[in-house]
């Protein structure tokens, strides 16, 4: 039990090295945080300024520069509960079968007749054929047109379920589709989220679904929940309009399959639109700030090719005619089309500021959520507060630190100040990991820091005492020591794989601050076991082959 072989003491001593190495930047936070914010600068090819560069040059570039995430309660930041708004995706879903069935139908214009749109509910689709005898034809091949539902629970089942009612062919969604719908709305929504706060440039956002129709989001680092509720609040949805009047009532009939709807730039102007959209802005390829030939900030945007011919040939056949810019149902431009526009590259102009057209240009590069979303809850959580628990978790953690080191050296002597350089390693051994794997530290995480500060020595502790056992027992120095570490070593091993066990159910079913609780206990149990069993018994096996003592005190 106290033979180290040459190989075994190097890879030890090499892991605390490398341990302490990569805990050093969380020793000096705000340096390298600025030093990472100026190589980001420099990595996406900008000039840096003298203070970036000063700030670029304060931490050495061989050294890691990873450090542990703060978390909103550390940090401070905004905290905002969202509900989507799912059932709005059901009548986008039935708008967009309306095309295909009526270009189906009117493939046997002969038999079927005409094909109008109904005055429907947004949960149905209702159509007219101008031939009613031959609705079971038409029924055919509308239900011709459905395709199965790709789920486990939807197995069999079909997406539309169409039937004939009172002279009419009536679409709705089948209840298999609505639950895949609903899923895929909730994470699409969560990737969009996502997407529009790492645009943001915030550091380590959580945001995590929760309960069928809700998204909790966590940003460290922002100013306000209400600055956080503009950034992922809006639905920014894109969409390009065939424009069929323009005017200042806004009670005028539209007539089925158009809309009516306000002008963002222009008081008491009203549009009706063709509801279909020629290009949408889940075809736009990037979006970024620019300027009019006017020098007034204003929103480039360029579509992927499939938008781009789309686009291309809608102003081709449309040339004299005005097109309608709407974003989430407000005209905020509507030009006419001069010539035709090839390549699918244009621009939107209108009252932007260059705050509001960046903002805009983030919102439609990130992609529309495809429902609108609702507050539910939000709070913002103040840097002073933030700093105070910071404070407050360093002095628990450091009256805790200091507490056990003092007693492992009046209870163990030697033995235990052997126990206390174990016990920091541990510690940087913990920061070292939770730097490399990204974690996010929170309060609850600093409470599993100085729960497994007390844990770290419990495994000393009971080698220790089986030392004084055996010591009292007339075993000599060495065969004590060895004894020692092999009848505690079982005892060690099945308390802490209790307590991980006990850590990763916490992880697996807890959120939140659960489970920043959890991810610092387990590693904290891991490298607990590593610096109890090995590097102290190294240790104290370099001390008996250096000082050969006949007789020891623990």
């Amino acid at each position: 039990m106290l033979q180290f072989s040459l190989v075994k003491r190097v890879l030890i001593t090499a892991v605390c090295v490398a341990g302490v190495i990569f805990s050093a930047p969380n020793f000096f936070y705000g340096k390298v945080e600025k030093h990472n914010d100026a190589k980001a600068l420099l990595e996406q090819g900008n000039a840096l300024t003298v203070e970036q560069q000063a700030d670029f040059d304060a931490w050495p570039n061989w050294l890691p520069t990873q450090v542990v995430n703060l978390g909103l309660d550390l940090r401070g930041g905004a905290h905002v509960l969202v509900e989507v708004a799912v059932a709005d995706v059901y009548k986008d879903r039935l708008d967009s079968l309306w095309p295909e069935i009526r270009d189906t139908l009117r493939t046997e214009r002969d038999v079927i007749g005409s094909v109008v749109q109904a005055e429907s509910a947004d949960d149905e689709l209702r159509i007219e054929i101008g031939n009613p005898e031959a609705l079971d034809r038409a029924l055919e091949l509308a239900q011709g047109l459905t395709r199965p539902v790709v789920s486990i629970t939807g197995a069999g089942s079909r997406d539309f379920d169409i039937s004939i009612e009172s002279g009419q062919l009536v679409v709705r969604i089948s209840e298999a589709e609505r639950i895949a719908l609903d899923d895929r709305t909730m994470q699409q929504s969560l990737e969009i989220i996502r997407r529009r706060v790492d645009e943001a440039g915030t550091r380590e956002p959580s945001i995590q679904r929760q309960g069928a129709e809700r998204i909790l989001v966590q940003v460290p680092g922002i100013g306000s929940a209400e600055e956080l509720l503009d950034l992922i609040g809006r639905t920014a949805k894109l969409e390009f309009l065939h424009v069929v009047q323009r005017t200042s009532n806004p009670d005028v009939r539209p007539g089925v399959g158009n809309i009516v709807v306000p002008s963002l730039d222009e008081p008491g102007v009203y549009y009706v639109l063709e509801e279909g959209a020629v290009v949408g802005g889940d075809e736009l390829d990037d979006a970024k700030l620019g300027f009019d030939q006017n020098g007034q900030p204003a929103v480039e945007f360029r579509f992927n090719p499939a938008g781009g011919r789309k686009f291309g040939e809608y102003t081709a056949a449309n040339v004299g005619n005005p097109f309608a810019i709407v974003l989430d149902n407000e005209v905020i431009s509507a030009p006419r089309i001069n010539q035709v526009i090839p390549g699918g590259a244009g621009i939107i102009t209108g009252n932007f500021t260059v705050e509001s057209a960046t903002q805009l240009a983030i919102l439609l590069r990130a992609g529309a959520l495809p429902a609108e979303i609702t507050p539910l809850e939000q709070r913002t959580v103040g840097p002073e507060l933030g700093q105070d628990s910071i404070d407050a978790g360093k002095t628990a953690t450091i009256v805790a630190f200091v507490a056990v080191l003092i007693f492992m050296v009046l209870a163990y002597g030697l033995f235990g100040i052997f126990a206390n350089i174990a016990l920091l390693l541990n510690v940087a051994l913990i920061f070292s990991l939770l730097s490399m794997i990204g974690a996010t530290l929170t309060l609850p995480g600093i409470a599993g820091i100085v729960l497994t500060i007390g844990m770290a020595v419990d495994a000393n502790v009971l080698v220790f005492e089986r030392i004084r056992e055996e010591l009292k027992a007339g075993r000599k120095a060495a065969r004590a020591i060895e004894l020692g570490y092999e009848r505690a070593i079982s005892a060690i091993v099945d308390a802490n794989i209790t307590t991980l066990i006990a850590a990763g159910i916490l992880f697996a079913i807890g959120s939140g601050p659960v489970k920043g609780f959890a991810v610092t206990l387990g590693l904290g149990i891991v490298t607990s076991v590593f610096t109890a069993i090995w590097v102290t018994r190294m240790m104290i096996a370099i001390w008996l082959d250096w000082r050969k003592p006949k007789t020891i005190e623990v």
